[in-house]
């Protein structure tokens, strides 16, 4: 069993716990409420713009035969999921330049852009995101949100060409990682910043 393969078994509980989240089970009937998803979206929009670093940052170390998959995971982030994040602003109302990270998105992105120092260690605090992402996306998806709005943002998660980029994700973690049992510390951790990412304050 390959490394990012041993992750992704342990992985799968995880998931279950974010599928539980009501936030994300909102998503997934539909109906969370439009405040809610307003400031869950600002977070995430301020958390992938620091995913973009992460990535150029392990461009910067990586092997040249995966620079470019690193160049186009920034890419697909800052093109495909910030863009989505962009035409749903609006739709929510939600005030993405004006956002101030909180203290989960501000514990998760300070932890990713410390562990991108190292080339394995980045990669491995990666990966519960997008795989994580792409495993969700997967999961909605079978039984989607009717709101059109929702259905979008499942099907850029659901996207095949989604699950391609982690694919390649797991191939430069196979490759990188010297301590697996580091690497599963760093995986369950990042697991854990990603439940507390769903939480959003209670809206009077």
């Amino acid at each position: 069993m390959s490394v990012a393969e041993h992750l992704e078994r342990i992985g799968r509980a995880h998931v279950a716990e974010q599928l539980a989240h009501p936030t994300v089970a909102g998503i997934a009937r539909g109906d969370l409420d439009d405040r809610s998803f307003a400031w869950w979206l600002e977070q995430d929009y301020l958390y992938l713009l620091d995913y973009v670093r992460v990535f150029t940052r392990l461009a910067w170390q990586a092997p040249d035969g995966h620079l470019g998959d690193l160049v186009d995971l920034a890419h697909a982030t800052w093109h495909d999921e910030l863009d989505l994040h962009r035409g749903l602003a609006a739709e929510f109302g939600a005030d993405l330049e004006g956002a101030v990270k909180g203290p989960a998105c501000d514990a998760y992105t300070s932890w990713l852009l410390a562990a991108a120092a190292d080339y394995a260690d980045g990669l491995a605090a990666l990966y519960p995101c997008m795989w994580g992402y792409s495993t969700l996306g997967r999961e909605l998806a079978a039984a989607p949100p009717a709101e059109p709005r929702f259905r979008r943002w499942v099907d850029t998660y659901a996207d095949p060409e989604f699950a391609v980029l982690t694919r390649r994700c797991a191939q430069m973690l196979d490759e990188a990682v010297a301590d697996p049992e580091r690497a599963e510390r760093l995986f369950v951790e990042g697991m854990r910043h990603e439940l507390a990412f769903w939480d959003v304050p209670e809206r009077g």
